[in-house]
């Protein structure tokens, strides 16, 4: 494959973000992901900071104009219907201010802000006090309902954005999808069905769709009924960095932040308790069973972003790099669940090489500058798809993909000359 130039690259990345803008918010591309979705909105609007900063703002602004009372986020804006994507809100039944689904999705919005705010702090000063209220709301949402030994749980595989990853295999097999029903896939109409999850994994969601909307999406009920609970590095690290960087920015704006700093605390502790001493990593762990996945996945590398340094997570790091080129693949290579085409089950992400890489540099850690190198590499030879082959770089899942250009504008397209 040929590979651009590096200008032609930064316009390409910016013609993405507003080829897949839809007025106020973006899609992560045509046809496979037609609304607004949460985490690749925010990483939408850090893309968006490096050349249109007021755009910036509208996209997160526009991501909580769908915040429920309850302070939850949901994972899917429906702003428009299309038929051309399932589940849609009649499936989910959200009960939000917008169609939405019921369940929220990492909170890396208030990191984002927070790296927006320190671009535009004069100018944005009144957009963002308008925002740490929501976005505390928010945090708080999941401190509330979302916590198992100071961890945060997923209460859906699609919660944690990763949807097929190996750490969901215990509680998805004790899950009988019976009464599921007939429905018809669209991802697969867009996308090569051996690069996504399986009717298996699919059957799963939705009957764990169809249970919140038949509770109404109480999370009380929740909490007593739903069979899928998991404590998950991704949601612990990112709502960790997250709140961080929210106290951050409410001592910066001078606004109450009390209190904060001891949610951080109890969150400290919490990623503690998903380090798995006999895999010598963070992992996830069933809050039911208290099974332990027994995965090194990308997830498990978002300590840093998180200010949680691991020596033992490092040297995972190391190995895993060294056995696969293309940035950090989201499972491990020697294990036999790799699967280097399928999603969550082996591919390259951006997103997540970004935020490890980010994590990594704030601890001056050489590795964060090759997780960059990486991630810029693969860029460049192989453009802005939504994930790749770590092995060889093949472009998988959708294309001209929102999250992974904003990722080229935001940080792997800078060197230390454009910083």
């Amino acid at each position: 494959m040929t590979s651009l130039p590096k200008t032609d690259l930064w316009d390409h990345a910016q013609q993405i973000l507003i080829q897949n803008d839809r007025g106020g918010y973006t899609i992560p591309t045509a046809g496979l992901y037609p609304y607004q979705w949460n985490w690749d909105s925010a990483f939408a609007a850090v893309g968006f900071a490096q050349f249109d900063i007021d755009r910036a703002w509208t996209e997160i602004e526009t991501l909580f104009s769908g915040q429920w009372e309850d302070g939850m986020v949901p994972h899917i804006l429906f702003h428009k219907p299309d038929p051309g994507y399932y589940p849609g809100h009649d499936v989910w039944g959200g009960i939000g201010p917008i169609p939405s689904s019921g369940i929220s999705q990492p909170p890396v919005a208030a990191t984002m802000a927070r790296i927006i705010f320190e671009q535009d702090a004069e100018a944005g000063r009144a957009r963002a006090e308008a925002l740490f209220p929501k976005m505390l709301h928010w945090h708080r949402w999941f401190l509330k309902w979302r916590l198992d030994q100071g961890a945060v749980c997923v209460t859906h595989p699609w919660e944690a954005g990763r949807d097929n990853t190996p750490e969901w295999d215990g509680a998805m097999a004790r899950i009988d999808p019976v009464g599921v029903g007939e429905y018809t896939r669209r991802d697969t109409t867009h996308v090569d069905g051996s690069m996504r999850p399986t009717k298996y994994d699919y059957d799963r969601y939705i009957w764990l769709v169809q249970m919140g909307r038949r509770l109404n999406w109480d999370q009380a009920a929740l909490l007593k009924e739903n069979p899928f609970r998991v404590a998950d590095p991704t949601m612990t690290f990112i709502l960790l960095r997250a709140h961080r960087d929210l106290l951050m920015m409410g001592q910066a704006l001078g606004l109450d932040t009390g209190g904060m700093e001891d949610e951080i605390a109890l969150l400290e502790a919490g990623a503690q308790s998903i380090w798995n001493p006999e895999l010598g990593s963070f992992d996830g762990r069933d809050a039911h069973t208290g099974e332990w996945a027994g995965c090194v996945s990308n997830a498990s590398f978002l300590n840093w972003y998180a200010g949680v340094p691991s020596d033992g997570q490092r040297a995972h790091l190391e190995r895993v790099m060294d056995l696969v080129p293309y940035g950090v693949p989201s499972h491990d290579p020697s294990s036999d669940r790799f699967d280097s085409k399928r999603y969550w089950r082996g591919p390259t992400w951006a997103i997540m090489n970004m935020m490890i890489g980010l994590g990594l540099e704030d601890y001056g850690d050489p590795l964060g500058q090759r997780v960059r190198e990486a991630t810029r590499e693969l860029i460049t030879r192989f453009g802005f798809a939504e994930y790749y082959d770590p092995t060889d770089g093949t472009p998988a899942g959708g294309k001209s993909f929102t999250w992974t250009a904003a990722v080229w504008l935001a940080w792997a397209g800078k060197t230390e000359e454009t910083n």
